[in-house]
């Protein structure tokens, strides 16, 4: 399935139940993205809202993938540096494929388009994203380009014993 990709879509009701009932799906998958499974649509729409916000405000910027009947199928989000010695990159958060999508191709798609996105931003010269450790997630990000440029060991919490890296992972633009 080949999804067509819109960078900050109109924000509508159809856009927020998507953008929720997505992220909610990769959580409960296993995905990690911000959470830890299980969660229901109302545990991750507040932050869902603060991403919209966002995008509103002008602070991020939002890439969408639709299917063939508009749904909301991926997404990643750009956030922007405010240090004027960082400004030359974007950071990329917030990246979700739908699970029943995995393993086809849809995340390359998705990351390929997000580094047209980026190419096309003035001045930016590299993307910095994040990944949870533990899931093999680097792996994916090193086959779109990515290299691995960090980790700070056992930074992030997701339960009482279990502790995973923070992996920093960058992609020149050049």
């Amino acid at each position: 399935m080949s999804l067509r990709f819109r960078l900050d879509p109109e924000q509508d009701r159809r856009l927020l139940d998507g953008f929720v009932r997505l992220w909610t799906d990769v959580v409960n998958a296993g995905g990690a993205v911000g959470f830890v499974p299980p969660v229901t649509t109302e545990d991750v729409r507040p932050d869902a809202l603060l991403h919209l916000a966002a995008v509103a405000e002008g602070r991020t910027r939002q890439l969408v993938g639709f299917d063939e009947e508009g749904e909301v199928r991926a997404t990643a989000h750009f956030t922007f540096n405010k240090h004027r010695l960082m400004r030359h990159w974007v950071g990329l958060y917030t990246v979700m494929v739908d699970p029943s999508l995995q393993g086809r191709g849809v995340g390359r798609e998705l990351m390929a388009a997000a580094e047209r996105e980026a190419r096309a931003f003035d001045g930016i010269r590299a993307i910095r994203l994040t990944c949870r450790g533990g899931l093999g997630l680097e792996h994916f990000y090193a086959s779109c380009g990515y290299k691995e440029v960090g980790r700070a060991p056992e930074a992030i919490k997701v339960a009482e014993d279990d502790y995973r890296d923070d992996i920093t992972m960058w992609l020149p633009l050049p």
